[in-house]
């Protein structure tokens, strides 16, 4: 029996005030997943608990099977995290950095390098690939650290935000990756307030609020949910989130 590639149990966590209570999710391998909900709804809190970033109170998680807080090196070796600033060294160029985080990953050098030159290709980089980052255009800054998460051949990948301040052709190339990696097998996990990028994207789509799951499935099945039939998903969106 194949294991989801993330599993949430139970997942709570307060800072001033509850932010993410009781929640439990559970995502299959080999899709594509969106995540959505209002502002302040807990989504970026939630990830960063996944990817290890933020202690929860309560709960578990498991990534593929590992339960990431009992064996938390072994859970990222395996995944990817994509804030929705891309973080890089400045100074460094494309390559320099694809090389650092691979060295961070223990890579042998020799297949870094082969996987850089690849990924650097695909994302239409290589031409780029000795000028150094800081002038680069957010865009291009994030197809850097895109290639910079693949590098290690993560299973799951979560990006936070990943579309945000780019134009139309670098958000078309940056869709086009996500849904190579799952047409590859890899599992991917978005958010976005870009409701029209996880309508035609996402193969099921989880809504939270409140700190908790509101509802999740397909798109057909949010709208029979929501008694929103052959609606969008952001008029099923506003249905189901209205209130809350």
């Amino acid at each position: 029996m194949t294991k989801p590639a993330l599993r949430i149990r139970g997942l709570s966590k307060s800072f001033d005030k509850p932010v993410i209570t009781g929640l439990d999710l559970e995502i299959a391998a080999g899709q594509l997943y969106a995540l959505l909900g209002p502002n302040g709804a807990g989504k970026t809190t939630t990830l960063r608990m996944v990817t290890g970033l933020t202690k929860p109170d309560a709960g578990t998680v498991h990534i593929l099977g590992i339960d990431a807080r009992a064996h938390p090196l072994e859970a990222k070796a395996i995944t990817a995290w994509l804030p929705d600033e891309p973080m890089l060294y400045d100074k460094l160029t494309p390559s320099e950095y694809l090389a650092f985080v691979a060295g961070l990953w223990r890579m042998d050098p020799q297949v870094a390098a082969a996987e850089a030159e690849r990924l650097l290709h695909w994302l239409g980089l290589w031409d780029e690939r000795d000028t150094r980052c800081e002038g680069f255009s957010r865009g291009m800054k994030q197809k850097v650290a895109l290639a910079a998460a693949l590098i290690h051949d993560p299973k799951l990948l979560i990006l936070d935000e990943p579309l945000t301040g780019l134009d139309a052709g670098m958000a078309r190339a940056v869709k086009d990756a996500l849904r190579a990696q799952v047409d590859a097998g890899k599992t991917v996990i978005v958010t976005t307030h870009i409701l029209e990028v996880a309508e035609r994207m996402a193969d099921r789509i989880g809504i939270i609020a409140g700190g908790k799951l509101l509802a999740e499935g397909t798109l057909e099945e949010l709208r029979t949910s929501a008694g929103t039939e052959g609606m969008t998903l952001e008029d099923t969106f506003i249905r189901l989130t209205s209130g809350v």
